[in-house]
């Protein structure tokens, strides 16, 4: 758990209980007919951008908490980028909003700075009222990997860090220990994975009566792994009456579908391309036949400085992959959901702080991996959806900072890899360089 009261930050009091919400909880509400949402020709439901202000400003410009703005200051945030403008006066005001933009945009800051003002200026503020017990919790936070949770919550955690508000992310691979203390003393905002939350909720370690302010971040990932029943028996838990952001840099049909479910007349907010990677990444392939990929990649990680994030299709290639570069000399990790939790946080910290060159990884890192500096993203093989493609080469590109996304490819997956261009929107040069 990371909270306002870990040992990264000076000790501070619990703030006093909020105000307790007088909603019971009940199941989600379904959109109203003015949500901006559309049948195409095939009866399908689309949603319709709304027209907003995506010029960067200055935070100062939104009138925030003064302990807030002093919090962006210390992260060095300046100007909003365009999805933060976009997004954080319509969730100042209370909408229920669906989101959509390029990852590496800043989505987090994004949803984080409107929350943390919510809770220092709304009814209920945190740090008022006289504290009689353990309050309710008011906002959660849903993200399908331990690693987007961790990232969330460690974004809120700085930039509270001048208040009494308190968070902590709950996700599997950990004791439940710790988790199940701060839930029960009731932390603010709940950074959770669906599936620990579900564990800690069988065990009535979570009472989420009181939650008014309802973030599902990547929700389409949530959805491919198969946590989208999980959601909608947490949302059964939670009062109806609350505001819902959801976000995700892509939006294809199903999610929206699914989004609609849960929303009450949403806002559709979509910046850059939906579906699409950054412009700001270079996209080229290196046709080579499976039995000459590892040479290949080898001298290309000996000529080219790092970091560099190799992605494979499956776990057990990851591991293979990893240990075969480093028998060759290249500083390299692997990371992959069969990886113990310790494991996981070593590779990420390791390859982050430099002492790995290479993370050889599955499509786990393609969600919440945000590490500055990542050039180059190697598409080991071929992703499997354009989703996914997307999200690998969105660890690059970041912030507008030019990005590399190379794949190896086959011979005999040219067809495939055509038809994942046409999918994703964009053409792949060949290069045939090391």
């Amino acid at each position: 758990m990371n909270s306002n009261t870990s040992d990264r930050r000076p000790s501070r009091r619990r703030s006093s209980q909020p105000r307790r919400s007088s909603h019971r909880p009940g199941k989600s509400h379904r959109p109203h007919e003015s949500s901006g949402r559309s049948a195409d020709g095939r009866g399908q439901l689309s949603l319709e951008p709304t027209a907003c202000e995506t010029t960067p400003v200055p935070f100062s410009s939104f009138d925030l908490d003064p302990r807030l703005l002093e919090g962006i200051r210390d992260l060095g945030f300046v100007e909003t980028r365009p999805i933060q403008s976009a997004v954080i006066r319509l969730a100042l005001g209370g909408a229920d909003l669906i989101a959509c933009a390029e990852t590496g945009t800043g989505k987090t800051a994004a949803f984080v700075v409107p929350t943390l003002q919510r809770l220092l200026t709304g009814a209920g503020a945190a740090g008022m009222g006289e504290s009689t017990g353990p309050r309710l919790s008011r906002v959660l936070v849903l993200a399908p990997t331990r690693e987007l949770a961790v990232q969330i919550e460690d974004e809120i955690h700085g930039l509270s860090y001048h208040t009494s508000i308190t968070s902590a992310a709950v996700y599997g691979g950990v004791e439940m220990g710790g988790q199940e203390r701060a839930l029960r003393a009731g932390v603010d905002i709940i950074v959770a994975t669906p599936g620990r939350l579900m564990d800690h909720m069988r065990q009535q370690n979570a009472d989420l009566s009181g939650i008014d302010l309802l973030i599902l971040d990547e929700a389409d990932r949530m959805m491919d792994m198969g946590f989208w029943p999980d959601v909608r028996r947490i949302i059964t838990a939670i009062p109806g009456k609350r505001q819902t952001l959801l976000f995700s840099a892509t939006m294809p049909d199903e999610v929206v579908r699914l989004a609609l479910e849960i929303v009450q007349a949403p806002t559709y907010v979509q910046v850059g391309q939906r579906s699409m990677p950054a412009r700001s990444i270079t996209h080229r392939k290196h046709v080579v036949t499976a039995h000459d990929k590892l040479g290949w990649l080898t001298e290309h990680l000996r000529k080219h400085a790092g970091p560099v994030l190799v992605f494979t299709r499956t776990k057990i290639g990851a591991e293979r992959l990893a240990q075969k570069l480093s028998s060759h000399g290249i500083r390299c990790a692997a990371l992959h959901a069969d990886r113990t939790q310790e494991q996981r946080r070593a590779a990420v910290e390791g390859f982050r702080g430099g002492k790995y060159k290479v993370l050889v990884a599955t499509d786990i890192a393609a969600r919440g991996l945000d590490i500055d500096g990542i050039h180059t993203v190697i598409n080991y093989d071929l992703p499997d959806s354009p989703d996914a493609y997307v999200h690998r080469v969105g660890r690059t590109g970041r912030a507008n900072e030019e990005g590399l996304a190379l794949t190896l490819v086959a011979p005999d997956e040219l067809d495939e890899l055509g038809q994942l261009e046409n999918a994703v929107g964009v053409r792949l040069e060949s290069t045939e360089h090391v």
